[in-house]
């Protein structure tokens, strides 16, 4: 009966390095996403819903709020006005700080096509941050 000799050499030392291979492959996936992504992400439509009650949800630096009312008819900032003197006002607003949120707040009853309108009116005049406001529904 023969038994193996036991070996005399000393055992290898633990393996100090670190393999980033699978890191590198990992963080290149997520970059590939990320860049498919993030056009998408940038055509989106903003929506601002009101928060829960009791929420501060703090006041923009610079903000202007229109409202179509249920007739179709232009408010800015709670006082009436006519497209042609909205597109004159939004231009002036723009042109002081271009960064100016528009806040617009449509009646559900309101035609698609009037909404359309006012926000075609705040692009050209240069305001390119409109946010739609809604509220929430009673429970």
């Amino acid at each position: 009966m023969a038994f193996g000799r036991l070996s005399s050499r000393p055992p290898d030392p633990p393996m100090g390095d670190i393999n980033v291979t699978p890191l590198v492959d990992v963080m290149l996936v997520l970059l590939a996403i990320f860049m498919v992504t993030a056009p998408l992400m940038t055509s989106a439509i903003r929506l601002d819903l009101p928060q829960s009650e009791g929420a501060d949800t703090g006041a923009l630096a610079s903000s202007v709020v229109l409202v179509v009312d249920a007739q179709g008819a232009l408010y800015l900032n709670d006082k009436a006005i006519t497209a042609q003197a909205l597109k004159t006002h939004l231009t002036g607003v723009a042109r002081r700080d271009p960064q100016t949120e528009l806040e617009l707040r449509a009646d559900a009853s309101v035609p698609y096509g009037r909404v359309v309108e006012a926000m075609g009116l705040a692009q050209k005049a240069g305001l390119t941050r409109i946010g739609f406001v809604a509220q929430l529904a009673a429970p």
